[in-house]
């Protein structure tokens, strides 16, 4: 089942109907909280939200990969990536299905 995909401009949209701040404010409230966000990831410091899960950002040694085409041996650089967990209250809520 291939579904929507939430945009930014859809976050702003949400906040601009539930909160009643105008289209503008509602759009620049939605960037600061990415922006706060991903200055805090690219710090290397960890993001929790409650009941919605937690942004990590983890080191990955070097190691050696594999061409799938050729075989050919190539080494991978150590480098950060981002991991994201789910609360158990938002896999709760996936596994419950849309709410009506």
């Amino acid at each position: 089942m291939k579904g929507k995909t939430v945009t930014r401009a859809d976050l702003s949209e949400a906040v601009y109907q539930e909160v009643g701040l105008s289209r503008n404010e509602s759009a620049e409230l939605v960037d600061s909280v990415l922006e706060e966000i991903s200055t805090a990831l690219t710090k290397g410091e960890s993001v929790k939200i409650s009941s919605f899960g937690s942004f990590l950002v983890r080191m990955k040694g070097e190691r050696v990969g594999r061409n799938p085409k050729t075989g050919e041996e190539v080494p991978i650089k150590p480098r950060r990536v981002l991991v994201f967990r789910a609360s158990h209250v938002l896999k709760d809520r996936v596994n419950k299905g849309p709410s009506s």
